[in-house]
């Protein structure tokens, strides 16, 4: 006899890490297993409401989009790469949503609510978009040069996380989603990623680092009462949710600020594991020729 599933409500009362205005020294260190950010945040509550009672959603309108995808893939730790398995069947996806003619894999992160580990990160926990507008052109502009260095280039790209829980529902850490719509061209703060061994401590966090100015940023958020967050509850390993870090036709919904929040109305929710796979999608001049 099948689990009967708590019902996902019409909308949660939850809180989500915003950036304090007087935060300076923005930055993300990451190491295996650990990720530890310098910036100053303070929890908002929030309104997060059920996806799965309104939409559609378009990655056009609102920066996202849940949808039917099977896997084949059952060995998530040897599926991170972009030759990766998986990867193929991102890029496959990925083409059939955005209609974009080249999709390049930049490879995947697990991520745990539970015990982390060297190949096994911690949710994300505060409004954020994977990249800044310069990281994101810089980023779109390297993997397409290293993929087709002769390659005529590009009219637009979009950069994109496809997330997928691997855990049964209810999941005890959803991702919100932010509304393109409801989030001003001009928010934001560059975020740091610094890739270290191990996290370093005390003056170390803050003493400059040279060449930061050139380096892989997000973007991080203070709060805002417009912000119009939600979720789709329940997920399941057969769907999963696309999401726009950056998309250069700013005529379109172009960036969804997103985070993981703790839900704490389902009494049965089990620990959140998802996969969450990175890549660019271009719209090529060579198609257009």
């Amino acid at each position: 006899m099948s689990e009967t599933l708590s019902k996902a409500p019409a909308e949660v009362a939850a809180r989500i890490d915003y950036l304090l205005p007087t935060s300076l020294i923005n930055r993300r260190f990451w190491a295996p297993g650990e990720e530890y950010n310098t910036g100053v945040y303070q929890p908002y509550d929030v309104v997060i409401r059920n996806a799965r009672l309104a939409g559609p959603f378009d990655i056009d309108v609102h920066g996202f989009c849940i949808a039917q995808h099977t896997t084949a893939v059952t060995d998530w730790d040897a599926n991170y790469g972009p030759d990766s398995a998986y990867a193929a069947e991102v890029v496959a996806a990925v083409a059939g949503l955005t209609g974009a003619d080249l999709v390049l894999p930049m490879g995947g992160m697990v991520r745990t609510s539970g015990l982390t580990s060297a190949t096994m990160q911690p949710p994300a926990a505060e409004a954020h978009v994977d990249f800044t507008t310069r990281s994101a052109q810089m980023v779109a502009e390297r993997v397409y040069r290293k993929a087709r260095p002769d390659g005529a280039g590009y009219d637009r790209f979009i950069c994109f996380s496809l997330w997928r829980v691997l855990s049964p529902p209810p999941q005890d850490m959803p991702l919100a989603l932010c509304e393109a719509g409801s989030v001003r061209d001009d928010e934001g703060t560059a975020n740091t990623k610094v890739d270290v061994d191990v996290i370093p401590t005390g003056d170390a966090l803050f003493a400059p680092i040279p060449g930061e100015e050139n380096m892989v940023a997000a973007t991080i958020f203070r709060h805002s009462p417009d912000h119009r967050w939600w979720y789709f509850p329940d997920m399941t390993p057969d769907e999963v949710i696309f999401i726009k870090f950056h998309d250069s036709d700013h005529s379109r919904a172009w960036r969804a600020p997103h985070t993981a929040f703790r839900d704490t109305s389902r009494p049965d929710a089990h620990e959140r594991r998802s996969m969450e796979f990175r890549g660019v999608a271009y719209f090529t001049k060579d198609a257009a020729a």
